[in-house]
């Protein structure tokens, strides 16, 4: 039912040029309606994830950083996800102008031009990782260039090829808390003196923990993003199917609704030992993470599951919800149980009591 000829790539050149008008005039620009452009092009809810999780990368990390480090990843990491949110959308204006959904976009509704738009993206692409190699490091700086070149060339042709564009995108998405990790001087690649260090809990432990760079805690945080965007994107995939129907993209809710599901459940499923195994082991945080975790984690399933087993709407935008709010509950439990993390000499509790035993002693 999904290839009959409304679908094919000739009827939506020709049904765009119809229903938008090329001869319509673009509007013209002032500067409040620039920046908003600019917000619309950057897709801003998106890019604002992409820098939260940028710089939980930086956070979560075991190795101190600076505020010019923690500044400048935010806005590189931003910088970067405007270039190819804005590189998408010049490639899919006679597409974006079938959904609903994405009809209100400013290349859509010509409210700047084409040529504007591409030498934004082409400002941002350049800035972006130009201050992540300034300001941070070059490998931040390629993963922030990579990422440009995953999502606005491989992802966004993958998307009326395959549905293993999901995929892809999910790569893309798992990108910027390596980018925060690599900011503040993490490695990837295990090398002799940052080898791959294990963090057992306390009762397996041979000897007192010392926090080190570990390449497994950028693996950690990698799969968390990873593995967080099938339950999350795919019910919202579920809901919008028709329009993806529509516009020729090859989403597996298009294509088989039940497998969707099935992606959603399998990848909810996988985060129980992502967050109670890897991130614990990775020295990211204590093993009191790994239970904290599990209420979050068994709501999000729950839900998931149910989207599995009805398939229907409903259960799909409750499984997008819950996803909206999991990665920040998550993140935030990060942090309260990262490792070697004391937040009550933090917060200036106990340090005249720190005092006093130091000076007794």
């Amino acid at each position: 039912m999904y290839h009959s000829t409304f679908l094919r790539p000739t009827f939506f050149l020709k049904s765009f040029r119809r229903t938008n008008s090329f001869s319509v005039p673009y509007k013209q620009l002032e500067p409040t309606n620039l920046l908003k452009n600019y917000a619309q092009l950057s897709k801003s809810r998106l890019s604002l994830l992409m820098v939260l999780t940028a710089m939980s990368g930086v956070a979560i990390s075991p190795i101190p950083t600076t505020i010019p480090v923690l500044l400048s990843t935010a806005l590189g990491t931003a910088l970067c996800s405007a270039s190819a949110n804005t590189l998408n959308q010049l490639q899919e204006i006679p597409f974006d102008a079938q959904m609903a959904r994405t009809r209100s976009r400013p290349l859509v509704r010509r409210s700047i031009t084409p040529l504007h738009a591409a030498g934004f993206a082409l400002v941002t692409g350049v800035a972006g990782p130009a201050i992540l190699w300034g300001m941070t490091n070059p490998t931040t700086a390629l993963l922030g260039a990579a990422n440009i070149a995953l999502y606005a060339g491989v992802y966004t042709w993958m998307k009326r090829k395959t549905v293993w564009n999901t995929w892809v995108g999910a790569v893309v998405g798992a990108i910027p808390p390596v980018m925060g990790w690599t900011a503040c001087g993490g490695h990837l690649i295990p090398t002799a003196l940052t080898p791959v260090e294990l963090f057992p809990p306390s009762f397996l432990a041979s000897g007192p923990v010392e926090l080190v760079d570990s390449p497994l805690g950028a693996f950690a945080l990698f799969m968390l993003l990873f593995s967080w965007q099938f339950p999350h994107f795919n019910p919202l995939a579920h809901v919008v199917r028709a329009s993806y129907a529509q516009a020729g993209y090859q989403m597996l809710a298009v294509i088989s609704p039940r497998k969707n599901s099935l992606v959603a459940l399998r990848h909810a499923l996988l985060l129980f030992p992502i967050c109670s195994v890897l991130i614990p082991l990775a020295g990211l945080t204590t093993w009191t993470f790994a239970l904290s975790s599990l209420v979050p984690n068994i709501i999000w399933t729950h839900a998931t599951w149910k989207l599995w087993r009805v398939g229907g709407d409903k259960e799909a935008k409750i499984a997008f919800r819950h996803g909206l709010w999991w990665l920040p509950v998550i993140l935030a439990l990060m942090m309260v149980h990262k490792h070697g993390m004391n937040w009550a000499q933090w917060l200036g509790l106990n340090d005249g009591e720190e005092e006093e035993n130091t000076e007794s002693s």
